[in-house]
C-alpha cells in the first residue's frame, strides 16, 4: 500500500477552510474518479483501491489517501495535484 500523507497550515476562517476542502474533493472526484462524503468536519474519500480523510482544523489541513496496488502509479500526480490546488486557493 502506498500512502499520501499531507498537512498544510492556513489561516483562513472556517468556513473558507470547508469551502477550500469542497473544492479540492471537487476536482480529485472529476480527475480521479474519487466518491467522498463529509463526516463533520472531515471529508472521507474512497473509491475501489483508494481511502482517504482531509480534516479540516482552526489552523491546517490534514489528507492521508491509502492507495491500492492499482493506483501506486498515480501517487504522483495525485500528490501533486493536492498541492497544486492548496497553494493556488490557500495563496489567493
Amino acid at each position: 500500500m502506498s500512502v499520501i500523507d499531507i498537512t498544510r497550515h492556513h489561516q483562513l476562517s472556517h468556513d473558507e477552510a470547508i469551502g477550500i476542502a469542497k473544492d479540492l474533493a471537487v476536482s480529485l472526484s472529476d480527475r480521479f474518479d474519487l466518491k467522498y462524503d463529509w463526516d463533520g468536519d472531515a471529508l472521507v474519500f474512497h473509491r475501489s483501491g483508494v481511502k482517504g480523510r482531509l480534516n479540516v482544523q482552526p489552523s491546517l489541513f490534514h489528507i492521508r489517501l491509502e492507495l491500492g496496488l492499482l493506483l501506486r502509479p498515480f501517487k504522483g500526480r495525485i500528490e501533486q495535484e493536492i498541492h497544486s490546488h492548496l497553494d493556488g486557493l490557500i495563496e489567493s
